[in-house]
């Protein structure tokens, strides 16, 4: 697990005793960001939705393609952090997709310099070289 902000820490895939071991470690919510079926027999959205509500903690599914992120889903993971209580645990198959959605919705809403991406990524041994590469090549 990866912490990245004060409100958002990012980890590989969940699975029902993931979250409540998180719940019990004081994280507030979960935000999935894997795609259902994504890879054989993982949970699915559902089961770890239900094992959310069963820990009384906050629930969002945002499900990401690797290499096809929106700025619909940069904007969406950005509005749950603005909703739910914190600290918030992000997850997807390794976290680099959750990390590269939270860096880029920290430089489009202007909190982190596009320059700060890589050093980021480096300290936190994630390779966010798609995160730099949309930056380089597109508004955001």
């Amino acid at each position: 697990m990866q912490s990245l902000t004060d409100k958002l820490s990012v980890r590989p895939q969940m699975a029902a005793g993931d979250i409540c071991a998180a719940e019990a470690n004081g994280f507030a919510a979960t935000i999935n960001n894997l795609p259902d079926d994504e890879e054989p027999g993982q949970p699915s959205a559902d089961d770890n939705r239900a094992v959310a509500k069963a820990e009384k903690m906050g629930y969002t599914r945002i499900p990401v393609v690797p290499a096809r992120i929106s700025e619909t889903q940069i904007r969406a993971l950005q509005h749950a952090l603005s909703r739910a209580y914190v600290p918030v645990l992000a997850h997807c198959e390794t976290g680099i997709r959750s990390a590269t959605l939270c860096v880029l919705g920290e430089v489009l809403d202007g909190r982190t310099r596009k320059g700060a991406v890589a050093p980021l990524g480096a300290r936190l041994g994630f390779y966010l070289t798609g995160a730099v590469n949309r930056l380089d090549t597109h508004a955001v």
